[in-house]
């Protein structure tokens, strides 16, 4: 495709703009040309102006036009760094300070002015001779671009958690029968078709559904260019299979000796080629256990290959008949499948021609037309003139393409540069929220809206980008998503629009970064994770091209940071992961040139238990910083003047680190995870941290009277507190003082002390904390009465509550009104949680999973009373407890057995006879006998 558009010109342009507004407006730039500044801002300004009027008219530039559009966006980058070096170069000055102070400062600043002069002039002479020859060379504008359709955005919109699932229900069932056969040999199922097809969403329903007939299970996504032993490593991992090597045939034989005696279900999505599976499939024996493989890949003799013995099936995907392709354009618009009013219904349906019956066409051209406040059907008509020609069976994988881009080219330009800011992460990563709407702010991206907070205009971007489904929600809870995924079709559009405007460059190994670039690299993403990079390489040299990076973003699995780098001084956000790949004892990572990045914003560091992070022993030229996250590293120490960092906002580091003293002075923290309970001036300090919004503290030692003390103290102060998280062992307050807090934040959204265990449920969490929308929470017994205060409270999503010693003789406790939000409920009562539940009509109307714990041995068969009065129910998983004693410290079979049996029964006649006929789920847990419930699945 073609079409070319003006979003990240405009993304650099208007940060630029405004500061140049303000540095102009307080005559910061005094001594230098003021005409030439004047200059540039308003010939920029009136360039932006153009930019934003071609971009609202959805204008399609001609080799001209976007060359002169390239030349514009660089010549801005340029003026930035310009001002940045000055700004830097000046240093504070002191708006009161005396005559004679200002003119000693304006002496010793005299050079960077006259410098900064001199380096204006010649951009101002650049910008002419640009748009002069732009004047010279040009055509008429009007001819040269095609106007499209222009889309005003909605109001951004909270994801809605819905499957939005049609069509798929006969595949599913199809191949659910095809793997529960009577067939004990291995049995490898492919699925096969070409990207958008829901491959991966058809084997995840699959996987639901009959996972819990295996005693393991994994789902695993390959990608494009797989690291084979990270993969490897990734399903040890998740079988909780303890690796003691990071050598490929180590893992194999590891994984090979683990699924030896077990039935297995393993799901191997996006698979690409046969090399690699002939890899992956050494991992799985053929034990004669019935166990399972699924397969997903778009390559049809990759689908061939995975044969094992013969026992193979291929099922070929099929795109969505008409008449499901309409059911789920109206579930996703309207909220049902047959919700499509009449008069929408002859242009859906030449829309959804044009779809080609892909799912993930027609789910992103659903959220494109449900994105129109007025729902005109001339809207509709010019998005469908918008998509080009019917396809035929040759052409809809470029269709869907087209349909991608559509919805992308739609998207209101503050959403644009952030859309295309996802291509810093490799395929198949897993984004946090947090992480990259503080990457964003960091980069410029987002601006103050009607006086709204940063963060919260960048998190409303997010949820727009979800609810738009231009990407893929992962984790999601209290009805937000904290983590995405970016489709692979939809990441190849986002990559080919980054090397076309040079936003961001990605590379695979060292040497492709030296290579000849047309313009500067202004952001780059290194990802060394596969071969790419030898465990050694420490340093690369670094040519001019490289002398302008913004972002850095390095993936790898060993230390190969690239040193020249860090010392790019134009650096505003620093990503760094790696996975240590040798063996042999601790790694270091030398991290001291940061402290000469003047601009970095935000830094990020994640690895393994064996790699030593070394710090700047000082840190406060850092003055921009405004995120510093450490996880899962050892840090040597922590500079010991972090505490003067003013923009500081959100500081995240391992357990086990020392934090410095002064903690107090660091008036900008929103987030501080995770300090140590032990020390106590900190602790103390905290109550000066009035902009806290995220606290977490840990303890490994039983806490002394006078950090609790202290703790309480500061949870009083902190007003705008809204998620306060305690971590250790479980830890016994018989004073009651957490229980007796006289002022919580009232602003609590989450509260996680579910590891501190109370004498009853505190009257200050039932009262006052109307914003609660999580609670985990450990109590020594409890009544119906304190449990139907809590359920007066009205924002409340998610509740954990656990009740370690109630009285035997203790009636059941009734859940008889209340928690008119609650979704999801956690619960356990003593060692026969069923017996202690007893549910009345109209409780609990949004309950949609309910998890329980009972034990094997004093469990009275019962399941809890009146579930049926539950109408929304979906889930019920049960944990059930088995002892283990005698040889090899396993339950005898019959044992497991039986109980297996009529835990099974009891809770499948209370499903059965549910209205809603709820899942039910039950877990297996081990224990040595006379061990206490397991508090960690809580």
């Amino acid at each position: 495709m073609e079409q070319i558009m003006v979003m990240t010109s405009k993304g650099v342009m208007d940060p630029l703009l405004v500061k140049l507004n303000d540095l102009i407006g307080n005559n910061i730039l005094l001594g230098v040309s003021e005409p030439d500044t004047v200059f540039l801002r308003d010939e920029l300004s009136t360039i932006n102006a153009l930019l934003g009027k071609l971009e609202e008219d959805s204008i399609e530039l001609d080799a001209q036009v976007k060359d002169w559009r390239n030349q514009v966006r660089e010549i801005a980058y340029d003026i930035e760094d310009c001002l940045d070096d000055f700004m830097h170069y000046m240093g504070g000055t002191d708006a009161k300070a005396g005559l004679i102070h200002k003119f000693f400062h304006f002496v010793k600043t005299l050079r960077a002015r006259l410098e900064t002069a001199k380096q204006i002039k010649e951009l101002k002479t650049r910008l002419q001779e640009i748009n002069e020859r732009h004047k010279r060379y040009k055509h008429n504008v009007s001819s040269s671009i095609c106007s499209s359709v222009a889309i005003d955005p909605r109001i951004c919109a909270l994801y809605n958690q819905s499957a939005n699932l049609v069509g798929i229900e006969g595949p599913r069932e199809e191949l659910v029968k095809l793997l529960t056969d009577m067939e004990q040999q291995l049995k490898i199922l492919s699925i096969v078709g070409f990207g958008g097809l829901g491959k991966t969403t058809l084997a995840k329903e699959v996987y639901q559904v009959i996972g819990e007939q295996f005693s393991c299970k994994v789902f695993v996504s390959v990608s494009q260019r797989p690291d084979m032993t990270r993969l490897l490593d990734r399903i040890q991992s998740k079988l909780c299979i303890r690796g003691c090597s990071e050598e490929l045939q180590d893992i194999i034989d590891n994984i090979r000796t683990y699924l030896k005696d077990r039935r297995y279900l393993i799901v191997v999505d996006d698979l690409w080629d046969a090399s690699s599976w002939d890899i992956i499939s050494s991992v799985f024996p053929e034990n004669g256990k019935g166990s399972r493989v699924i397969v997903t890949t778009r390559v049809e003799h990759v689908a061939s290959r995975t044969s094992c013995n013969n026992h193979l099936c291929i099922y070929r995907m099929r795109p969505l008949n008409s008449q499901d392709s309409m059911k789920l354009l109206s579930k996703r618009i309207f909220g049902s499948e047959d919700g499509c009013p009449p008069r929408y219904r002859e242009v859906s349906a030449e829309i959804l021609k044009k779809c080609g019956g892909l799912p993930l066409a027609i789910i992103t051209i659903s959220s494109l037309l449900a994105n129109q406040p007025a729902r005109l059907r001339e809207d509709w008509e010019s998005i469908r003139n918008s998509t080009g020609t019917q396809f035929d069976a040759n052409q809809t994988l470029e269709g869907m393409r087209q349909i991608l881009y559509l919805s992308f080219k739609n998207l209101p330009s503050h959403l644009r540069t952030c859309f295309l800011y996802l291509a810093i992460y490799p395929e198949d990563h897993v984004i946090a929220r947090d992480d990259l709407i503080r990457q964003w702010i960091a980069e410029g991206f987002v601006s103050h809206s009607h006086g709204r907070d940063l963060e919260d205009v960048a998190k409303s971007n997010f949820n727009e980008l979800i609810n738009r489904s231009l990407i893929q929600p992962e984790k999601t809870e209290l009805g937000e998503v904290f983590s995405c995924r970016v489709h692979d079709m939809m990441l190849d559009l986002i990559l080919s629009r980054c090397a076309d405007d040079n936003f961001i460059r990605v590379t695979y190994s060292p040497e492709e970064i030296s290579r000849q670039h047309d313009y500067k690299v202004r952001r780059l993403s290194l990802d060394f994770r596969i071969g790419g990079a030898a465990a050694g390489t420490t340093s690369l040299i670094m040519d001019n091209s490289l002398s302008q990076v913004r972002s850095l973003a390095l993936f790898a699995r060993s230390v190969c940071m690239p040193a020249s780098l860090l010392f790019s001084k134009y650096l505003r956000v620093l990503v760094f992961e790696f996975q240590n790949a040798s063996s042999r004892g601790k790694i270091k990572v030398d991290l001291t040139p940061i402290g000469q990045l003047f601009q970095l914003r935000y830094l990020k560091v994640a690895g393994d238990a064996t790699a030593i992070i070394e710090l700047p022993t000082e840190i406060q030229g850092l003055q921009c910083l405004e995120t510093l996250e450490l996880h899962s590293i050892h840090i040597r120490s922590m500079p010991s003047d972090i505490v003067r960092l003013p923009c500081l906002k959100h500081l995240i580091v391992p357990w086990f680190t020392t934090l410095a003293d002064g903690i107090g002075k660091m008036k900008s923290l929103r987030t501080l995870r995770s300090i140590d309970m032990s020390d106590t001036t900190n602790i103390k300090a905290t109550r000066e941290l009035t902009n806290l919004r995220s606290l977490r503290v840990y303890y490994l030692l039983v806490p002394a009277d006078t950090a609790i003390d202290a703790l309480i103290a500061s949870l009083g102060e902190l007003r705008d507190l809204r998620y306060f998280d305690v971590r250790g062992s479980m830890y016994n307050d018989e004073a009651n003082r957490l229980g007796s807090l006289s002022r919580p934040p009232l602003r609590l959204e989450r509260l996680k002390i579910g590891r501190w265990q109370l004498p009853r449920i505190p009257r200050w969490i039932c009262s006052d904390l109307q914003n609660l929308r999580r609670l985990n929470l450990l109590v020594k017994e409890t009544s119906t009465d304190e449990v139907s205060v809590l359920a007066e409270l009205p924002s409340l999503i998610v509740l954990y509550l656990y009740v370690v010693d109630q009285p035997k003789d203790e009636s059941a406790i009734i859940f008889g009104k209340g928690f008119q939000a609650l979704e999801q409920l956690y619960f356990c009562c003593t060692r026969d949680t069923p017996s202690y539940m007893h549910f009345l009509p109209g409780v609990l109307p949004k309950l949609r999973h309910l998890e329980i714990y009972f034990d094997e041995w004093e469990w009275s068969g019962a399941t809890p009373a009146g579930m049926e009065h539950l109408l929304s129910l979906q889930c019920i998983e049960a944990y059930m407890n088995f002892y283990c004693y005698g040889e090899g410290g396993h339950s005898p079979p019959y044992k497991r057995k039986t109980a297996d049996s009529l835990a099974g029964c009891a809770f499948m006649n209370a499903t059965q006879a549910h209205p809603s006929h709820p899942d039910f789920i039950l877990h297996y847990i081990p224990l040595p006998e006379g061990s206490p419930p397991p508090f960690s699945i809580w």
